[in-house]
């Protein structure tokens, strides 16, 4: 403490006992180096949190980005822009010259063609549900441009592969419990529930058909399907699950639509047609008064709507051996 009496005035000075230091015989204040280094201290902890605030933002808004892409409801809005006609002249063009080049067997040109023409045709774009990853599957997501297109597959594996090689595509596993050896018995068991669990129009999350999907996410009911193509699961030996539930499922989701006017119609695709278990389901559910074309191995369904009372699948049922009216294609643009 030092007392100045200079001019009748105490002017007292306190120092702090630990800011005093001593060195080499001189007092040095240490007080300006201690709040520099609490400044810094400061500075880094701020520039940490700072960091440390952003990483935490950026990695929860993509997760919440991700999860937009599996809409809940159908409230879910899409562009309604539609791939222009030369960009799906081309994808189509190379999906053919690839399949031929790689000798596998995948759809000919013109069911692809009979596809792509029922998806052009819908407005202001397609709610298009796909039975099975295949070689087209990627096919379909570009031709429904800036719309919507949902894949369901009995491989959780290549499910689960395919949507990580591919962001943005909504794909869910399907466990199957039939097999194709079954299926006289299982078409047999849902005709004699057509008035109860297994009728044409029918919410299927809520149903116990045998031959009816009802483990699907349940905004999948929901949706107003536009086009459906069956081309899954497998079904070309006698304990594979086949596609009779993959056939029942389309007829149900079909005559249950919620859409009105020209959107009431649904486009079923049934791909093997030639198959036996593909032909006869496609009788029993699909309805060959509804079979407006065949292309190759393709059969092109066009279904109403139907009214709840009804319990009935087709007006006029013929059997498989019958033979198949068709419809040119040129008059697919009335039944879009």
């Amino acid at each position: 403490m030092k007392t100045n009496t200079t001019t009748g005035t105490k002017l007292i000075l306190l120092h702090h006992p630990s800011s005093i230091h001593k060195q080499n015989g001189a007092i040095s204040c240490s007080s300006s180096s201690t709040n520099s280094h609490r400044l810094w201290l400061l500075f880094i902890t701020t520039l940490f949190t700072l960091a440390f605030t952003v990483t935490l933002f950026s990695s929860t808004i993509p997760s919440s980005a991700s999860s937009s892409t599996r809409p809940t409801s159908l409230t879910s809005a899409f562009p309604t822009t539609p791939l222009p006609p030369p960009v799906s002249d081309a994808l189509l063009h190379y999906a053919v010259t690839a399949s031929n080049a790689s000798g596998s067997p995948h759809m000919s040109s013109a069911e692809l063609a009979s596809i792509s023409a029922a998806l052009t045709h819908c407005s202001p774009g397609c709610n298009f549900l796909v039975f099975g990853l295949t070689h087209e599957s990627l096919l379909w997501h570009a031709l429904n441009f800036n719309a919507r297109t949902v894949y369901l597959d009995e491989n959780e594996f290549l499910v689960s592969k395919f949507e990580q090689s591919h962001p943005g595509i909504e794909a869910y596993d399907v466990s199957y419990s039939t097999r194709v050896s079954d299926m006289p018995e299982l078409i047999q068991g849902t005709k004699s529930q057509v008035r109860n669990e297994c009728r044409p129009v029918q919410n299927l999350l809520f149903s116990e058909c045998v031959l009816g999907i009802n483990d699907l996410p349940n905004h999948i009911y929901d949706v107003p399907w536009d086009v459906i193509l069956v081309d899954g699961p497998r079904g070309y030996f006698p304990k594979a699950p086949g596609r009779m539930s993959a056939i029942f499922t389309s007829s149900v989701l079909a005559r249950s639509k919620r859409a009105g006017g020209s959107r009431s119609r649904t486009h079923v695709f049934v791909h093997d047609f030639d198959r036996e278990v593909e032909r006869t389901c496609s009788d029993e559910f699909l309805c060959r008064e509804n079979l407006v074309e065949t292309v190759d191995s393709l059969g092109h369904f066009v279904l109403e709507r139907m009214d709840e009372n009804c319990f009935e699948f087709c007006k006029n049922f013929t059997s498989s051996s019958s033979s198949s009216s068709s419809l040119p294609s040129s008059d697919l643009n009335s039944l879009s």
